[in-house]
This record gives structure tokens, C-alpha cells and sequence, in this order.
């Protein structure tokens, strides 16, 4: 349950690791090679490693965590001869802990990021046989999975993706059918927003603080403009007439329908924002319902709040996966062969981490799900029972973070520095225009380029 007081920042939060000490640990061998192409042999663990030590975050569908640990990696381990530790934390921890792994040179065999984490490649192994294995017995990944995982400059696999998260919109149908709207596009968010603003007291509520919530709206906001960070060479191209658009159209929805208390949110706060009934929409994964949908409490709320695909801009519609599962393999790992083999045997189960995850975990070998459609279709935990039939195309408008390019190391700083969700931000509030705000965000945007180009990343 997400408490009402997590829509604000609570407390003494992490110190942010400064760039400086995380290009240079992150950055130390860059351009090693990985352990190359090992033939991954069902039922085989090297001599003397019978232990797998797994961390990953803790789900925002809390019944999958239970399923995993409880039933599906006691089932592995038993099988394969393995006792399997999995530890979790929270999603906002993982990279700080990373960097302490990376540091000891030791820790977890498996180690599982929410999106992608390029800047690591050179502490990892490169994970293409898993890619190689997992294709030849269950067909062809989501080029989003491969996206999010490979670099074309060194060509090498830095991780490994077994699914993502749709991050549609979810809107209280009730204010919105009172209002007259339906938020189709981004411009019938603005105003249907900003009537139901004025009718009913309720505003919208689209994150424009550093969160993970945060960085992925306001990138796919952007992407149905038709601008981005790079192009597909990963050029910055940031400062174009559509990323002006962009975020001109921003500081309009920020001052029509929404309020300051967005500029701070963290990941958990646009979810307590719907379930305590004070927003009428927003951007965020599928948790939010199943939460209404698995706490009494929020019985009522549960029937009004319904699902759509993320809106049209004026070039076309575009959102990106509100969290992508990406594991990674440390060179350090004890257990680099189990590791390996888990997870191709992993990816066998994803029609049972799909339903576990109820839904949250869409799989990025879809032919391991051949009936995702009609599992979705008719859910007798949804109100109504169709309410998630509308994620049935979810590949035709999801993306990856690095959009039209792959997700490198230079987008995961920009991303993990909160740089374009800071631009939007400062024009939305007039620290600066908008054109000031996206010539800010270009400089520093080209800096951190240069950086990692000149490390051979990019």
C-alpha cells in the first residue's frame, strides 16, 4: 500500500553519487573485452559453484516477489543442484549499490537494473550467447530488449532483458466522461486537464521532478513531438523546433492543469495521487490498478480508474516502458555459468513471471506468451474485466530510453541526472524560456557526450 505522505520527498534521502566519481567508476575498462561466446550446456554448473546469488528491486506487484522467490527459484534451485539467494531493495538504491559491488569486486552473480545501465559494460561479461540461447529455443527479442542492452559501437551485449512494463495512462474515467474528453492525445490532455481543473478541483498529475516516473513522461512527451536527445548515429539533436514545441507544450499543461506539488514528486508519488482520489490522470505502469484492485480500501476508486495508451503528439504516439528488467552478469560473478543458465531457463517461464506479475512483466521474447492477447482481454480481477485489453498493441507505441538510437552510456547519465525532466522543469516555472531551457540542456547534454565518446562508448 502506498501511503499518502510518499507523494512528497520524505526525510534525509541518498546523497547523489557526483559525476565525477561515477564516470570513474563505472568508466575503469571500458573497453575490456567480455568473456566472449561460452556455450551455455543445460544442467551444467561449473565444479564447486552450487551458490547464485541474485538482487534485484522490490516489484511494485507485490505478489510477484513471492512467487519468485517462495516458488519459482526454489524450483530452479532444486532442479539444478543450486542454492539461490535472492535479495531485494528498493529500485532508487540499485545503482549506489552497483557501484559498491563493482568496487569490492564482488557480490551477486545476477544483478538486475529498471532500466538500461550502459556505463556498467565494462564490469560485465558480454551477455550475447544468452541472446544467442534464449533465440534458438524460443524465437526472436523485442528489438526494445536489444536496444536497451546492446552497444553497436563496441558491439557488445552489456545486459540482458527479459521484459518490460507498459507506462500507459491512467485517468479517473468518472471526472473525464464529466468532462467531456478523453485523453487521446496530448492536447486533449492539456485541455480536459485543465476543464476538470476548473470543475472539479482536480488536477493532472505528470511528474516534472528526477524520478524514473518523471524522466519516462517527459520523454515521451518529447518523442511524440518528434524530437529526442540523439539521432540514431547518437548525435545530440536536442535543440530542434520540435523539442521547442515540446516543451512549450509543457509549461502550458503545467500552468492549465496541474500544480507545484508535481516539481518535487518521487516514484511513489503520482500512484498515492490517484488512489487517494486527488488526480484525474497520469503516467504510470499498470501497479496503480492493481493496487486498487488488491486493497479494500480502495474498492471504489479501483472501478474509476481506467487505463489508455500513451496520448498522440502531433508527429506520432509514443511512450516508453516504464521500467525495463535488465540483468547483468558481473565479470567478479562466482557463478558467471548459473547465472547464465537461469537465465535462459528464465525466460521459458514467462508466461508464469506474466501472470505472477499480474500483468506488469510483458515479455521481450513474445512467443514465450502466445496468448498475451486474450490473457488480457478478460481478467476477473479487473473492473471492468477488459480494462487491460487496451495494452494489447503496447509494441506498436513503446520505446526505448535513447530513442531513435540505443540506450548508451551517455544517455544513461542524462537519464540518471534528471537533465531533461530539469529543462522541462525550468521553463514550465519561467526559472527560464523555454528556448533558454533547451540550449541549457543541449550544452551539458554535448559535455557528457564528449565524455564518454572519448572513453569509446559512444
Amino acid at each position: 500500500m502506498v501511503q499518502k505522505k510518499n507523494r512528497k520527498v520524505q526525510g534525509k534521502k541518498l546523497k547523489d553519487i557526483s559525476r565525477r566519481d561515477f564516470i570513474k567508476t563505472a568508466g575503469t575498462g571500458v573497453v575490456a573485452a567480455g568473456l566472449g561466446a561460452n556455450i551455455i550446456i543445460p544442467g551444467r554448473v561449473r565444479a564447486g559453484r552450487k551458490k547464485l546469488k541474485i538482487l534485484q528491486w522490490s516489484h511494485f506487484v507485490s505478489p510477484f516477489d513471492k512467487w519468485f522467490d517462495n516458488t519459482y527459484v526454489k524450483e530452479w534451485g532444486k532442479k539444478n543442484g543450486t542454492e539461490v539467494i535472492v535479495d531485494h531493495i528498493s529500485y532508487a538504491k540499485l545503482k549506489y549499490r552497483a557501484v559498491s559491488e563493482i568496487r569490492a569486486q564482488e557480490g551477486h552473480d545476477l544483478f538486475m537494473f529498471v532500466d538500461p545501465p550502459p556505463a556498467f559494460e565494462g564490469h560485465v561479461i558480454d551477455h550475447r550467447d544468452i541472446y544467442r540461447e534464449c533465440e534458438k529455443k524460443y524465437g526472436k527479442a523485442i528489438p526494445l530488449a536489444i536496444k536497451s542492452t546492446y552497444n553497436p559501437t563496441t558491439e557488445k551485449h552489456f545486459g540482458f532483458c527479459d521484459s518490460y512494463s507498459p507506462d500507459p495512462i491512467n485517468y479517473r474515467k468518472d471526472l473525464w466522461d464529466g468532462a467531456g474528453f478523453y485523453p487521446n492525445t496530448w492536447e486533449d490532455v492539456r485541455v480536459g486537464g485543465a476543464k476538470i481543473k476548473h470543475k472539479y478541483g482536480i488536477p493532472v498529475g505528470i511528474g516534472l521532478s528526477k524520478d524514473i516516473d518523471s524522466n519516462m513522461a517527459m520523454r515521451a512527451i518529447m518523442y511524440s513531438y518528434g524530437a529526442s536527445v540523439q539521432d540514431e548515429e547518437g548525435n545530440v539533436v536536442i535543440n530542434s523546433k520540435q523539442a521547442l514545441e515540446a516543451v512549450k507544450f509543457v509549461r502550458a499543461l503545467f500552468k492549465e492543469a496541474m500544480t507545484p506539488e508535481v516539481l518535487n514528486w518521487d516514484s511513489a508519488s503520482n500512484n498515492s495521487f490517484m488512489l487517494d482520489g486527488e488526480g484525474s490522470l497520469v503516467v504510470n505502469a499498470i501497479s496503480i490498478n492493481r493496487t486498487a484492485e488488491r486493497e479494500k480500501e480502495y474498492a471504489e476508486i479501483s472501478k474509476k480508474i481506467w487505463l489508455a495508451k500513451a496520448p498522440a503528439g502531433p508527429v506520432r504516439r509514443m511512450g516508453l516502458e516504464h521500467i525495463v528488467s535488465v540483468y547483468v552478469i558481473w565479470k567478479f560473478a562466482k557463478n558467471i555459468e548459473g547465472a547464465k543458465k537461469f537465465l535462459v531457463d528464465y525466460i521459458g517461464n514467462s508466461r508464469r513471471s506474466f501472470l505472477a506479475g499480474e500483468f506488469y512483466n510483458f515479455p521481450c521474447f513474445p512467443d514465450t506468451v502466445p496468448e498475451l492477447k486474450e490473457l488480457i482481454a478478460k481478467d476477473p480481477k479487473a473492473n471492468p474485466p477488459d480494462k487491460y485489453k487496451v495494452l494489447e498493441d503496447v509494441l506498436d507505441w513503446t520505446t526505448n530510453v535513447g530513442y531513435p538510437g540505443y540506450a548508451n552510456a551517455a544517455i544513461d547519465e542524462i537519464f540518471g541526472t534528471g537533465l531533461i525532466t530539469t529543462m522541462f522543469k525550468k521553463a514550465a516555472t519561467g526559472e527560464l524560456t523555454p528556448e533558454d531551457a533547451i540550449k541549457q540542456a543541449e550544452a551539458k547534454c554535448k559535455d557528457i557526450f564528449a565524455v564518454w565518446k572519448k572513453r569509446g562508448l559512444v
